[in-house]
């Protein structure tokens, strides 16, 4: 007599080392990601002053175009990541925008220095999404936000390297030689992702079946049905806004107030972000692995708190005329800007279908880097040649420009708080249940 199995989503699950394998690999991605990126606010200052820029004209050049390109390719990437192999998309990004940091290094004026910063842009639109996709099909709902959080351990690793690393690179060898180190390895990780990472099949640990990808304003009006995903939007975009921006003109605010050069504002902020960062992000992967945790309004209710608390040396850091008060306030505020990235990614794996997955990941990334790249960057900038006058931007103006953005956290707050009001009922309607407890009963 023949028998049909009906495969439970538990029984689909990888073996424990196939999925740790598979975040360790995202999670190096998602470091060369942001040292890719953030390798500029590290060589901001040399980068103005060997092109004769204002601090408007090299925010200009510097964020805006990233930005620009990678929310605009973002969306369509992430609508290919929904229906087709998602492993081979991810490859292939990493190795064209791992390839354009390395021409950036080869640039000789403003206008290949920006077609170079172009390129990266369209490169890692297709690098996040994806991988926050792959990572969902790997993990169940209530492990999500911790493997997540591990994930974003790339954050704090890659800032490191684009601060610390970059600056000793640049200080010894010149600011362009900083983009060709960080560029080359990445086309060779790329290719360990096409050699190594298996394509899991969609939604397999979701107690809801895949029903196909539906149109991108499909996608779009269903997230705005869902409160909570629009509030951990607004929230992780607000965020991004608060901490990265400050963030971006850290080591140019060090250098101008307190006569640092590129090297050792570099590993000021290089040592905080690779060890405060790691703290952070290691401690709420940890603490988000607990059983307590499952509950997806501890998390946002969490998050509130943290940032909230941490928005005051954020200030304050920016604020004093001392340089070991400003250290011990960044030592208080950087490791903010990285515990929110793995809790909020988990969150919006769970508040999505598995085939609005990599769009609902493109949706927050688009707000948060307009945000990040062109308000923050491009507001501070204007602010600062504002505030300066006719004589200049100088420490001073880049000062009160800073002080201007630093309050923006406690309006992430306010999401954070709206978030709680609805995200177990969003959570349902997206995947079907909550907790793996509530999966497994008959």
């Amino acid at each position: 007599m023949n028998t049909t199995v009906i495969e439970s989503p538990q029984s689909l699950a990888s073996s424990l080392v196939e999925r740790w394998y598979v975040v360790i690999v995202m999670c190096l991605v998602y470091a060369i990601s942001i040292a890719d990126r953030y390798v500029v606010s590290t060589v901001l200052e040399p980068i103005r002053l060997d092109l004769k820029l204002t601090d408007a004209g090299v925010g200009l050049l510097t964020g805006f175009p990233l930005a620009l390109f990678y929310v605009s390719f973002g969306i369509p990437m992430s609508w290919l990541a929904d229906r087709k192999n998602r492993r081979n998309i991810l490859a292939a990004s990493m190795i064209i925008w791992s390839g354009f940091t390395a021409l950036c290094g080869s640039t000789r004026g403003y206008w290949t220095f920006l077609a170079a910063r172009i390129g990266v842009g369209i490169g890692e639109a297709g690098g996040t999404p994806p991988a926050n996709s792959i990572i969902a099909d790997y993990f169940p709902a209530d492990r999500r936000p911790m493997a997540l959080g591990v994930f974003a351990l790339g954050a704090p690793i890659g800032a490191w390297l684009g601060a610390d690393m970059a600056g000793a690179v640049a200080h010894a060898y010149g600011w362009r030689a900083a983009f060709l180190a960080l560029g080359i390895p990445g086309v060779i990780v790329g290719t360990i992702i096409y050699l190594t990472i298996r394509e899991p099949a969609r939604g397999r640990l979701d107690a809801l079946p895949d029903t196909g990808a539906p149109p991108i304003v499909e996608s779009l009006k269903f997230l705005f049905r869902q409160k909570a995903a629009f509030h951990v939007v607004m929230a992780s975009g607000v965020c991004a806004l608060w901490g990265w921006g400050l963030s971006w003109f850290t080591p140019m605010f060090l250098m101008r107030n307190y006569d640092l050069n590129v090297g050792e504002a570099g590993a000021i902020t290089g040592h905080i972000h690779l060890v405060g960062g790691i703290v952070a992000t290691a401690g709420t992967a940890w603490i988000f692995s607990r059983p307590a945790m499952a509950d997806p309004r501890r998390v946002v209710w969490l998050l509130a708190a943290g940032v909230g608390l941490t928005t005051i040396p954020s200030f304050i850091a920016f604020w004093t005329h001392s340089l070991m008060v400003a250290k011990a306030m960044l030592w208080l505020f950087i490791p903010a800007i990285y515990f929110y990235i793995g809790p909020c990614m988990g969150l919006m794996q769970n508040l999505a279908p598995a085939r609005m997955r990599a769009m609902f990941t493109a949706w927050s990334l688009l707000v948060g880097n307009v945000f990040n790249l062109i308000v923050a960057v491009q507001g501070v900038g204007f602010m600062s040649d504002l505030f300066a006058g006719s004589g200049g931007a100088d420490g001073h103006s880049l000062r009160l420009a800073l002080l201007v953005l630093a309050p923006s956290g406690f309006w992430a707050v306010y999401h954070f708080c709206m978030a709680n009001r609805t995200i177990v009922a969003d959570q349902k309607r997206a995947i079907g249940y909550v907790t793996s407890q509530e999966l497994a009963k008959p």
